[in-house]
C-alpha cells in the first residue's frame, strides 16, 4: 500500500480515533443520540481536521516551539468558528441539535493530536491525507453508534420511521446516557476482534508513539528535549 492512501486506512481501520484510540468521547457520547447528528458532528470535524492539518503543515517550520500549541488552537479555533457559522446559515436545525458541540470542536483531542504528532512534521499532501483518514475514521465511529442507538431508542434511522410503534416497543435508554456506553463497548469489542484478525494475519498495526508513550522520537520537542538533557548532565558532571 502506497504511503498516501497508508494514511487515509490508518484513520478509518488501524488508529480509527473512537474505536482504537477512543479520542473525542464527549461529542461521541452526547452527540450520537440520531445518525443525522453524528453524521454532522463527524463531518464538521473533518473539514476543521482537514484544514487545519493543511496550514500547520504549511508554517510549521515557522512556528517556534515554544508557542505551537497556543498557535494550534488558533488556526483551529479561526476554522471553528467558519464552519460554526455555514453550519448556522445552511443546516440550522443541525446547528441547534449539535449546540455547544461545535464550539468545543476546538479543543478536540483528535484535532490537536493530529496537528502535534503528524502536520507538524511531514508535508501539506501527506498532512492532508492524514486529516481525511481521521475525520472519515471518526465519523465512521459516530455514525454508527448513532444508527444503533436510533434504531434502537426510537425506531428510526436519519429521522425516518424505518420499525412500526405497532409492535416494536423502543428502548428509551439507548437514547439516554447509559446507552451511549453500552454501544460504544460493543462496537469496541467489534473492532478489537477485527484488530486481533488483522494482526493474525501477519498486519501488525501501529504501535503508539510519542510522549504519551515515552517514546520522545515522536515528539516534536524531542531536540529541545535532549539539548536540554545534554545541559543537565553537563552541569552535574561540573558540579562533581
Amino acid at each position: 500500500m502506497n504511503k498516501y492512501l497508508e494514511r487515509v486506512y490508518n484513520g478509518l481501520i488501524k488508529e480509527n480515533p473512537t474505536f482504537v484510540l477512543m479520542l473525542g468521547m464527549c461529542p461521541t457520547l452526547a452527540v450520537t443520540t440520531s445518525a443525522m447528528n453524528a453524521l454532522g458532528m463527524g463531518l464538521s470535524t473533518t473539514v476543521v481536521l482537514i484544514f487545519s492539518n493543511l496550514l500547520i503543515s504549511l508554517f510549521r517550520k515557522a512556528i517556534p516551539n515554544g508557542v505551537r500549541m497556543p498557535a494550534y488552537i488558533v488556526i483551529v479555533a479561526s476554522l471553528v468558528t467558519i464552519v460554526e457559522f455555514i453550519m448556522k446559515a445552511y443546516t440550522p436545525a443541525l446547528a441547534k441539535q449539535l449546540g455547544v458541540y461545535i464550539p468545543l470542536i476546538v479543543v478536540n483531542c483528535i484535532i490537536l493530536g493530529r496537528a502535534e504528532s503528524y502536520a507538524s512534521k511531514n508535508p501539506p499532501v501527506l498532512s492532508i491525507l492524514d486529516g481525511v483518514g481521521m475525520g472519515l475514521g471518526f465519523t465512521f465511529g459516530l455514525t454508527c453508534i448513532g444508527i444503533v442507538r436510533e434504531i434502537l431508542g426510537a425506531g428510526q434511522l436519519f429521522g425516518f420511521q424505518i420499525l412500526s410503534l405497532k409492535w416494536y416497543t423502543p428502548i428509551n435508554i439507548f437514547v439516554m446516557a447509559p446507552g451511549a456506553f453500552l454501544v460504544l463497548a460493543f462496537l469496541v469489542a467489534l473492532m478489537s476482534i477485527v484488530r486481533q484478525k488483522m494482526e493474525a494475519k501477519g498486519k501488525p498495526l501501529a504501535e503508539p508513539a510519542g510522549c504519551i508513550s515515552g517514546d520522545c522520537a515522536g515528539c516534536s520537542m524531542s531536540a529541545t528535549c535532549s539539548e536540554k538533557e545534554k545541559k543537565a548532565a553537563d552541569a552535574e558532571e561540573k558540579s562533581e
